[in-house]
């Protein structure tokens, strides 16, 4: 049996006036999702506790079948292990954005999408002035990039109680109420401070402001935690998996899972990425015989609900359904038995432009899955099934099982 897992990433959304009343999911051109509902099963999970930040991180580790109640513990640690970063048991890993705030607002949580290039180089300034034992800061992907604690024998300052709010939950909004707050929180406030003087004058940002591109004013640190203990993927489910994505916190996922990770030239991990390079890559490692399960995320749809536009995220689910699910579902059905999941991980409502808790739509279709009456993929089709799971990383079993409950 081979499976194929695709993440539209928080494509999960609410009726739009501008859409008739339609969810973009709803309002987007998606047959092949279309087909895989008619020819299978629909239902929704919840993959984020109530207790939990309504984040990719805790989501997405839901979706892979770990509860997040037992397992999570910060963002940032997952995105360590994707750049091979150890740590041991007294450090911690720090979530560290590029964005951009004016007059206390937080208008743009990504520095208007800095490049890798521009944002190794500020990081690169930020280790010389701010670095030490203790202190080191990795440049990741464009604006997300990690700080690392090394406790070197001491106790951290942090806690599980030390809060921090991610960036993409502050779009257009004021931050003074959102600064990091508990344990060792001092710490972080000082470094993001101090990073807007270390910026201001920055070679990088000189030559963005002379672009007319958005400046990375500083730094904004959150999403902090120690590394999870997760057992193999094998060792829980019997299947060998391989993880196809343009952002490391599921990369990081995948490799604390003992997943192969499959880099596809041209994935950015926004709205331009190559839909038709993971499609290719997806149907490639089906084809390669060495693992159970491909998956393939998207992060597309995730940006242009946090940039508030729902056209965007149509024309993105539309290249997932074409370049993506079409590819890998008919790959599927030439080899032999097979099953195929479309899920996301959480909504993300472009109104709100940021994740929320609440289920999101599944529909899943192959070998000995019976058909129910759904004839589309959408959140309404979902919310009219009887199949349901909360928690939510109960799915992965009735994914990969008999599809029985």
């Amino acid at each position: 049996m081979k499976y194929a897992i695709i993440i539209p990433d928080g494509c999960a959304d609410e009726p739009q006036a501008s859409l008739g009343g339609r969810t973009p999911l709803e309002a987007a051109s998606v047959p092949e999702m279309d087909a895989i509902a008619a020819a299978g099963v629909v239902g929704r999970a919840s993959h984020v506790p109530a207790s939990l930040p309504p984040g990719s991180d805790v989501a997405n580790l839901s979706l892979f079948g770990y509860d997040p109640l037992a397992h999570f513990t910060g963002r940032a640690p997952l995105e360590a292990a994707a750049l091979g970063i150890e740590l041991g048991s007294d450090d911690w890993a720090i979530r560290c954005n590029l964005v951009t705030i004016e007059k206390q607002t937080m208008r743009d949580f990504t520095a208007g999408h800095i490049s890798t290039e521009e944002a190794t180089a500020l990081l690169a300034t930020a280790q010389e002035r701010f670095g030490g034992d203790r202190l080191r800061f990795y440049p990741g992907v464009s604006y997300r990039n990690l700080l690392v604690y090394r406790g070197t024998g001491a106790a951290a300052p942090f806690s599980a109680d030390t809060r921090a709010t991610p960036p993409h939950d502050l779009t257009d909004k004021s931050v003074l109420d959102d600064y990091p707050r508990g344990p060792g929180s001092d710490l972080l406030n000082q470094l993001m401070h101090e990073s807007v003087a270390l910026f201001a004058d920055h070679p990088v940002n000189a030559a963005r402001r002379s672009q007319g591109k958005l400046p990375a004013t500083n730094i904004w640190l959150w999403g902090l935690g120690r590394t999870p203990s997760l057992p193999p993927f094998l060792d829980v489910y019997g299947k060998r998996g391989a993880m196809i994505t343009a952002v490391d916190l599921l990369r990081g996922l995948a490799a604390l899972v003992g997943w192969q990770r499959i880099e596809v030239p041209g994935a950015t991990g926004y709205l331009d990425t190559d839909y038709a390079a993971k499609g290719r890559y997806g149907v490639e490692a089906l084809r390669a015989g060495d693992v159970d399960i491909i998956c393939v995320h998207v992060e597309a749809t995730d940006e242009a609900s946090h940039e508030g536009n729902a056209q965007a995220k149509i024309s993105a689910l539309e290249e997932i359904d074409r370049h993506i699910v079409g590819p890998l579902h008919t790959a599927l059905k030439s080899q032999g038995p097979y099953r195929i999941l479309v899920t996301p991980d959480h909504p993300t409502p472009v109104r709100t432009k940021t994740h929320s808790h609440g289920a999101v739509p599944f529909a899943i279709a192959g070998s000995d899955v019976k058909p129910d009456a759904a004839q589309k993929y959408s959140e309404t089709a979902a919310a009219q099934s009887a199949l349901s799971f909360d928690p939510g990383w109960k799915l992965m079993q009735y994914f990969l099982g008999g599809c029985e409950r």
